[in-house]
């Protein structure tokens, strides 16, 4: 490898950032990053006439007596791919380069970051958007696969984002090669993404890439691990006999279909994972086209004021209306279409913002709610999974405030008190209703008696 420099005091100075003009035949433009193992500088192939991205791998490392060898066949690995993945979702290797004076490949440059600024609470990106990326994905290594590959080392720093929900899968040099006669190195992955049959040095086929593509998804979705440990000993233990719960309980606004994905992505057992990406990917697509066109979306301060006109939330305080914000999900219903039917199991309560709603029973009516008021509310007080008793359908359009009992659950103490009073006044105002209406029946008897 050919590296030029202003001056070269040395070999290891040739690697030094500040110093380094030149690689082989790539102009350096500058670094982009740079880890424990190796740097990537940004550079320019006077030939093709495009901007590379170039991995130089540190000459200590692949020196070590202890580590060497196994740096040495990572490197190799990826090496050995150059030019055979050609897929508009996956990172291309243009050229690899391993001599005496050092190792390096050369990358397709993709301009933009990886996944890992949305997967925080702060920055996460749209349900429909997330479900795009994760479908490209799919694909990309759906494709990888069918040339025998398995990447092991799906994470969201691995998944560049160009723009939008243009996606690239990068760094394969943890793939594993299936067709190659070589013995499996273990060890390989980040720990938080590793599957159950990773983490236990089992036998690897290509649902390992799903399950941490699973694991991608749940902290696109949540801003949150599925599986959260302070050592990877815990860490192993919660990744193979802990279920995570499903990403709505955290974000409202995921639909059960998209909970259903998650949930098969990252089951323990192969035979109950998703078998195949293609079964995947159609479930990705069925889900896409069922979602709705999102609609206007409704400034936070517009629901804050909504909600502090609202009876029902008449004591809460900003801070507590804030976290109502944060937990709920609003829906726009049209009129005619039944919220709740009667027999099912429920985990959600409603306040209705604007509108009307009956309840009946058995067909019968037992009441007509108007904004303001609150159903379904034994979902929570239940505290455990509770069935139906009532069905509640709209008889205009309206707009509905919808909170799962587990979302209530995780807010703070002030707030669950808050809606525990309002329940408790809602149903001894219930309580007087009927008893109103049942001594006014007995009347009417008596009086026709």
């Amino acid at each position: 490898m050919a590296i030029a420099t202003e001056t070269v005091p040395d070999k290891n100075a040739a690697l030094a950032p500040k110093m380094l003009e030149k690689i082989g035949k790539y102009q350096i433009l500058g670094e982009l990053g740079k880890g424990a193992t190796s740097a990537v500088y940004l550079g320019v192939d006077p030939f093709a006439n495009r901007k590379v991205a170039i991995k130089v791998v540190q000459r200590d490392v692949l020196g070590d007596k202890e580590h060497g060898k196994r740096f040495r066949k990572l490197f190799l690995t990826e090496a050995s791919l150059a030019g055979k993945l050609s897929h508009p979702h996956i990172c291309a290797i243009f050229d690899a380069v391993a001599d005496d004076e050092g190792s390096y490949l050369v990358m397709e440059y993709v301009e933009g970051g990886t996944l890992e600024p949305h997967t925080k609470h702060e920055n996460l990106l749209s349900v429909n958007k997330i479900i795009e990326i994760i479908f490209k994905s799919s694909k990309a290594l759906d494709y990888a696969h069918r040339y025998g590959v398995i990447h092991r080392d799906i994470k969201p720093a691995n998944i560049l984002l160009a723009k939008d929900t243009d996606i690239k899968i990068s760094d394969f040099g943890a793939a594993l090669t299936i067709a190659a006669e070589t013995t499996q190195v273990s060890g390989i992955g980040s720990p938080a993404y590793m599957s159950p049959e990773q983490v236990q040095e089992q036998q690897l086929t290509h649902q390992t890439d799903i399950f941490s593509l699973g694991v991608v998804m749940y902290q696109l979705l949540t801003g949150s691990l599925p599986f959260k440990a302070t050592n990877n000993y815990s860490m192993v233990f919660q990744i193979i006999n802990v279920d995570p719960p499903p990403p709505s309980i955290f974000r409202p606004d995921v639909p059960g279909a998209v909970d259903h994905i998650v949930k098969k992505m990252l089951q323990k057992r192969l035979e109950q994972r998703y078998q195949t990406w293609e079964e995947l990917a159609q479930d990705l697509v069925r889900v896409f086209n069922n979602l709705q066109t999102p609609e206007q979306v409704v400034p936070d301060t517009e629901k804050f004021n909504t909600l502090r006109r609202l009876e029902f939330f008449r004591n809460f305080n900003d801070v507590e209306i804030w976290q109502v914000l944060h937990i709920s999900n609003w829906h726009r219903i049209p009129a005619e279409t039944t919220l709740i039917r009667e027999g099912e199991t429920g985990t959600s309560f409603y306040i209705l913002a604007s509108g009307e709603v009956k309840v009946t029973k058995n067909d019968r009516l037992l009441n007509v709610l108007k904004g303001g008021e609150c159903f379904g509310e034994m979902a929570y007080l239940g505290r455990r999974t509770f069935r139906r008793s009532a069905s509640v359908a709209t008889l205009t359009e309206i707009t509905v405030i919808e909170i799962k009992a587990d979302a209530l659950n995780a807010a703070t103490e002030g707030c669950r008190h808050q809606f525990t009073a309002a329940f408790l006044e809602l149903l001894v105002a219930r309580l007087e209703s009927a008893d109103v209406r049942l001594s006014q029946l007995l009347l009417d008897r008596n009086v026709i008696v």
